[in-house]
């Protein structure tokens, strides 16, 4: 039995937009509603994170460049100017994001796409979006993006710290934790971004059980990486734009209308091979980027209608029929098409 088919037949096909977040969904940096809230110079702040890395280097320290503000921002907030920041203060902040023209109505749009093309053939297909952010979940999860999508990867913070032997402490009380972050609890970086595509992928994201370092056949996987669209805004995406590619999905790099300097990057990008095409970060019908991608979106759609098409054909071959041998001078109209409708 071919296994492949036996699967394209039986299992749902889904579709994943994978969304970066800043200056891709939104205009510019999520952390901005932080700095408001608190008084804080935000392009001083951004100033001593790109410091950072080289002060460290001087004292033998390598830190990542992408997540060093992290760390300065739990400085800010362990030195009192940011004090009383918490995971639930992040998540309130989120709702005074605001997002890019067309967005969020333009994820149901795709799904409408997806349905649409689904239902014209009978076919057992869904768009599923997800946001992978190099930012702040705890804020995308308090924004009015956060219902349109099927999951948030972002960068997480540990409240409070338990301390040395807590497991011993049965009496510890958990509740008289302080609610103010101290600790990064989860680091994404734009290569560990790449972590999280394999984990839609294998449906990881989904399923617990599943682990994303386990090897699972191309054909038991929950979303193809050819069914993939990733989109983001420019250089510092390319160990995704690079995965996705590799895997037959498609790249869209965004930049932001008047932004010379995006767009010659973004350019650079397709130039370079790094993207399928490029356009502005506004998602209204008219706009280039939303036709593309409604465009795409339908073509993923088709490829797996034929995919299912060729696996019925492989698995069932033609319908039978009564044969009959003619003789010489025997006049029988010609047999009648197969109903392919009958068939499946």
């Amino acid at each position: 039995m071919d296994k492949r088919n036996d699967t394209t037949m039986r299992s749902s096909n889904i579709i994943a937009c994978i969304w970066d977040f800043d200056k891709t969904l939104i205009p510019g940096y999520m952390q901005t509603p932080i700095f408001r809230e608190y008084g804080v110079d935000e392009k001083l702040f951004w100033r001593e994170v790109n410091m950072l890395p080289s002060i460290y280097a001087e004292r033998g320290i390598r830190v990542s460049p992408e997540t060093v503000y992290l760390n300065h921002l739990l400085s800010f907030v362990k030195s009192g100017y940011m004090g009383g920041l918490s995971n639930a203060k992040l998540r309130k902040l989120g709702e005074k994001l605001e997002f890019c023209e067309g967005i969020p109505e333009f994820f149901g749009v795709l799904r409408n796409t997806v349905k649409s093309a689904a239902k014209a053939r009978n076919a057992d297909i869904s768009l599923e979006h997800y946001i992978i952010s190099t930012g702040l979940a705890e804020m995308i999860r308090g924004s009015k993006i956060a219902r349109h999508v099927d999951g948030i990867f972002g960068c997480e913070f540990v409240e409070e710290p338990l301390p040395p032997y807590f497991s011993k402490q049965p009496e510890f009380d958990l509740s008289s934790l302080s609610t103010q972050i101290n600790q990064i609890g989860m680091i994404v970086d734009n290569t560990i971004k790449t972590r999280f595509v394999f984990e839609i992928n294998k449906g990881t994201n989904k399923n617990p059980a599943i682990d994303v370092n386990s090897h699972i056949a191309p054909e038991d996987r929950r979303v193809p990486i050819r069914n993939m669209i990733y989109i983001a805004d420019g250089p510092s995406d390319v160990p995704v734009f690079s995965v996705v590619r590799k895997g037959g999905g498609k790249t869209f790099a965004v930049y932001s209308e008047g932004s010379e300097a995006e767009f010659a990057q973004n350019d650079m990008l397709l130039e370079n091979g790094r993207i399928d095409a490029y356009g502005p970060n506004k998602y209204t019908l008219e706009t280039s980027t939303a036709v593309w991608l409604q465009m795409h979106v339908k073509k993923i759609c088709e490829r797996i209608i034929r995919e299912i098409d060729e696996a019925v054909e492989t698995r069932l071959g033609k319908a039978p029929r009564h044969i009959h041998n003619p003789k010489p001078g025997d006049n029988f109209p010609p047999e009648p098409p197969i109903n392919r409708e009958f068939q499946f």
